[in-house]
């Protein structure tokens, strides 16, 4: 996707040769109408598949996943939280996730209540590095007897594990922006 390729070269900011920071447009700050953009691109991309339901993790996948639905006539939204509180309460779908950036485990949750056997779900996340977050949320699926038809990401680290893990294990992959490498901390996009 142009669009989101000529924001990060503009706005995002990598740190180390390792990690690309865009709070300016999504993760902090959210750039509505690149947002709506992404979202439309991926109900085109997914326009061949029938989607019950979208997955995604708190909290930067929750507004792009919103996005998503919109392009997909409202389709339902639900997001795993990262940290159990108070408001936790039923039992809850469950998997383990390793943060690459926080460089901790946590537990993702899913109310039982948000999600149906037989139903079909897309996944939707920001960022594909080792795959940790979308396999979690794949677990999650599974769990609760659904059926994943594909995973979106908004912006892919092909030089890291995540995409060959995925597929791998079967599920179809459609990223938006794919990142080859990066050099003099700048990214270089996958042509």
């Amino acid at each position: 996707m142009e669009e989101l390729k000529q924001r990060i070269l503009q706005d995002g900011l990598v740190i180390d040769n390792r990690i690309l920071k865009i709070d300016s447009f999504l993760n902090q700050q959210i750039d509505t109408a690149l947002i709506t953009h992404v979202g439309q691109e991926f109900a085109r991309r997914f326009k061949d598949v029938h989607i019950d339901r979208i997955i995604t993790i708190e909290s930067s996948g929750i507004a792009v996943a919103y996005a998503a639905s919109l392009a997909l006539n409202n389709c339902p939204v639900v997001f795993a939280r990262k940290k159990k509180s108070l408001l936790t309460k039923g039992e809850q779908y469950t998997a383990k996730i390793y943060s690459y950036t926080k460089e901790e485990e946590y537990t993702a949750t899913i109310c039982k209540d948000y999600l149906h056997a037989g139903e079909s779900v897309v996944i939707i996340d920001d960022f594909l590095a080792s795959g940790a977050a979308a396999v979690g949320l794949t677990q999650i699926a599974a769990q609760a007897g659904c059926t994943v038809e594909g995973i979106g990401i908004v912006v892919e680290k092909t030089f890291q594990t995540g995409r060959e893990t995925l597929e791998k294990a079967g599920f179809r992959v459609e990223s938006l922006a794919r990142i080859a490498r990066f050099e003099n901390n700048k990214p270089i996009f996958v042509e």
